[in-house]
């Protein structure tokens, strides 16, 4: 397995700092919070993941507006929450032409949606980065910053020269699958449905980590299989991200990455980002709240004569009527949760969620250890369950006694160092190559 400690800028510090050596003696609680809002301003927070659809990119509803999303340009001002990353995620589909064809589709919709967004909807309010560089200069104006990452490679379809594309559109890390096996890898699903269509990587799978590392993207593992993580960081010369992933160790579900494929991306150079979703975080926990959450909601919709539509039933409605439905389902899920804070099981949260990042800090070192919500892809718990509370993330890592120089490295500072070796190896290659 190759290592990349070598470009690694590894900082000396561990959590083993004690709360005495990180918090003012006898601190108040508001003395302590308002330290913590001290640091959560003087950082980059970022989110590797934060999934969208283009319905809510154009003209007349976007995200200047303050839509029912987790995530819009007024949610992360009002949080903190300096940088997301877009995600042009694509479902799994048949490995056939129509299929590649109806992906790739749905891809460059997306990206052109990012790109609506940064140049022609909020110029002034947020800017695309493509370098850490960028990411840095940004912020400091006060903007926010978004960057684009990719859920499943399977847009590439046969084509391997999509790769370069994507880059040039904007896309800085990219997964070979999701739900499902693409044409390039196995995905974690297969360890529930038995579906493993390559025992790990596909030849074009293997094509395109040598593409990715010869470009500068950054190769993504929260959704393969376990055997094509394995096989992914042998072959990568580049460090590699889990965009989106938790410890199994303490949720045991497929996503999730367990100790040995933890302490492979740490030998890698990479980083895992903890994901604060329900039951990524507690799997049984998570399950409890949201069948009581579910039951709360249905019973609270037939005492109003209101009926609770599937997500593809709200996606058919008109603009205005999705609209109108919104905002009842809004004041549904508020009374349902009231209902469940007062009668029903308890709820992941946010202590919850940092118990991952304590984990695998302890486990693989605070370097290799990144936060990540999944914000409309399902993510999201009690005290972060919209990007306006992004704060509560950094207070319970200030409560915990991580100091503000941790605490930038977990928001940001791994991430955007990831950034830099991946750019540093791609440079080699080229060279290498004599480009």
């Amino acid at each position: 397995m190759r290592t990349h400690r070598s470009l690694v800028a590894i900082v000396p510090l561990v959590l083993a700092t004690t709360l005495a050596e990180t918090t003012p003696a006898q601190e108040t609680e508001e003395e302590l919070v308002a330290r913590a809002q001290g640091i959560h301003d003087r950082i980059i927070t970022l989110d590797t993941h934060i999934d969208f659809t283009t319905d809510n990119f154009t003209d007349d509803r976007n995200y200047t507006m303050d839509l029912p999303t987790q995530a819009t340009l007024p949610k992360m001002e009002a949080g903190g929450l300096d940088v997301g990353w877009l995600i042009v995620y694509t479902r799994q589909g048949p490995l056939d032409e129509e299929g590649y064809a109806s992906a790739y589709a749905n891809a460059i919709d997306k990206f052109d949606a990012i790109h609506r967004l940064v140049n022609e909807y909020a110029p002034g309010r947020i800017e695309l980065a493509y370098t850490s560089g960028d990411v840095r200069r940004i912020a400091a104006t006060g903007k926010l910053v978004a960057m684009i990452g990719v859920e499943n490679a399977y847009p590439l379809g046969t084509d391997i020269g999509r790769i370069e594309e994507f880059y040039d559109r904007g896309a800085r890390y990219m997964s070979l699958a999701h739900t499902g096996p693409s044409q390039l890898s196995d995905a974690h699903s297969g360890e529930q449905d038995g579906n493993w269509l390559h025992n790990g990587l596909s030849e074009m799978g293997r094509q395109a980590i040598a593409e990715m590392n010869r470009l500068g993207i950054i190769v993504d593992i929260s959704h393969p299989s376990k055997e094509s993580i394995m096989q992914t960081l042998e072959l990568s010369r580049a460090p590699v991200i889990a965009s989106h992933s938790s410890a199994r160790t303490l949720s045991d579900r497929s996503r999730n990455l367990d100790d040995e494929a933890l302490h492979a991306v740490a030998e890698n150079g990479g980083v895992v980002h903890a994901v604060a979703l329900r039951g990524f975080v507690d799997a049984e926990k998570g399950a409890a709240w949201w069948a009581a959450m579910n039951a709360a909601q249905a019973e609270i919709a037939a005492e109003r004569g209101f009926e609770i539509l599937d997500r593809e039933a709200v996606a058919a409605l008109p603009d205005d009527r999705r609209d109108g439905y919104a905002a009842r389902m809004r004041r549904i899920r508020a009374a349902a949760a009231k209902r469940l804070a007062e009668s029903g099981p308890p709820d992941v949260t946010v202590a919850d969620f940092v118990d991952h990042i304590d984990y695998m800090v302890d486990l693989i070192g605070i370097e290799h250890v990144g936060i990540s919500s999944d914000f409309d892809g399902g993510g999201g718990v009690a005290g972060w369950d919209d990007a306006s509370e992004t704060f509560n993330v950094t207070l319970e890592l200030v409560r915990r006694g991580y100091t503000e120089e941790q605490v930038g490295m977990l928001w940001s500072g791994n991430l955007l160092r990831v950034l830099d070796e991946v750019r540093e190896v791609a440079a080699m290659i080229q060279a290498e190559e004599g480009r």
